[in-house]
């Protein structure tokens, strides 16, 4: 997530430069052939060129509309699960009167939001992040779950035996869920969790797992391809037949010009058509950037950060003396 007040315009370019340098390419190729080689009749009739684009323009919007609510919808997730685990905490501490068990409780719950994230960090086929322009920006910032091994992660919260049964499993957020219900389960029958408590921590579980699903949703159901594919050839036949559409259109203002610049307007179809068609594949490629977001990539959303002002939130609870540190963040960019 960028946490500046706006991208810097350099960010931006640096970001999108190979799409323009495309452009350049799909603009000067056809003005070149139409004003020094005399092919005219590559002109293009405007109308259509025009169609297409109102055609493009709308895909984008839709696009964009939906990419941006499954960001948000990440976000609620998110935050949702973020409160319901401060919840559960306070809830282990004041139910449970074995401190060391509650404890144990509260730091499995940790080990459980931990598994989480790395589990969404994971790269799936149809995200973006190995694409050049994301793998080039990338270098500006960090991914905790990139550069910690979770067994280094997990440690921290849960036994070693414990550990080495987890990450055995196909699905460890899941089965650190399934041992804290086993957990519950043991005090209740040993008559140390009343029936009342138990119900109540219990329905926290159930909730955790349901908040574990919509995250699960989110992460493993993309953004549909055929939209994503419809989308990116759009936009692309737009900006490969705008050049040709505006090649007639600036070649009738050679009849106002003057000077210097008359018999030469046309040239000026390059920086237009790029200029316009920037526009275009700019945000396209802005909504490519908010389908996943959990994939790592500058604007996803922080479950890093999120997690790690929890743990810090609950040590303080616990009156933990030594809270972990924060993740060091680069460039603006929180995850």
């Amino acid at each position: 997530m960028y946490t500046g007040k706006s991208y810097k315009i350099s960010e931006f370019l640096f970001w999108t430069r190979r799409n323009i340098l495309w452009l350049l390419l799909m603009g000067t190729i056809p003005t070149i052939l139409y004003q020094a080689f005399g092919f005219k009749w590559l002109s293009v009739p405007w109308p259509i060129v025009a169609f297409l684009g109102t055609a493009a323009a709308f895909v984008v919007g839709f696009k964009n509309q939906q990419t941006y609510n499954r960001t948000w919808e990440a976000r609620e997730t998110w935050g949702t699960t973020i409160s319901a685990s401060r919840t559960w905490a306070m809830m282990c501490r004041d139910f449970i009167t074995d401190t060391d068990i509650a404890q144990q409780m509260i730091y499995r719950h940790l080990a459980w939001l931990t598994a989480l994230r790395y589990q969404l960090r994971t790269t799936r086929n149809w995200e973006s992040t190995g694409k050049s322009y994301n793998r080039e920006y990338a270098r500006f910032y960090s991914i905790p779950e990139k550069e910690i091994p979770i067994r280094t992660e997990l440690a921290k919260y849960i036994s070693t035996g414990e550990l080495d049964t987890i990450l055995s499993q196909h699905h460890p957020a899941m089965q650190l869920l399934n041992h804290q219900s086993n957990a519950l389960t043991k005090l209740a029958n040993e008559g140390r969790l009343d029936n009342s408590r138990f119900f109540e921590l219990h329905k926290s579980l159930r909730e955790f797992s349901a908040l574990q699903g919509k995250s699960e949703k989110i992460k493993n159901f993309p953004y549909p391809r055929q939209y994503a594919t419809v989308n990116r050839i759009f936009v692309w036949l737009f900006c490969l037949l705008l050049p040709f559409a505006m090649l007639k259109e600036f070649n009738e203002l050679n009849n106002v010009a003057s000077g210097m610049f008359k018999g030469q307007m046309v040239w000026l179809v390059i920086p237009f058509s790029v200029l316009i068609s920037w526009v275009y594949t700019s945000l396209e490629q802005v909504g490519e950037s908010t389908e996943n977001p959990f994939e790592g990539n500058a604007n996803d959303i922080p479950i890093s950060q999120m997690s790690r002002s929890l743990e810090r939130d609950i040590f303080e609870m616990l009156g933990k003396p030594d809270l972990p540190p924060a993740f060091d963040f680069r460039n603006n960019i929180v995850l």
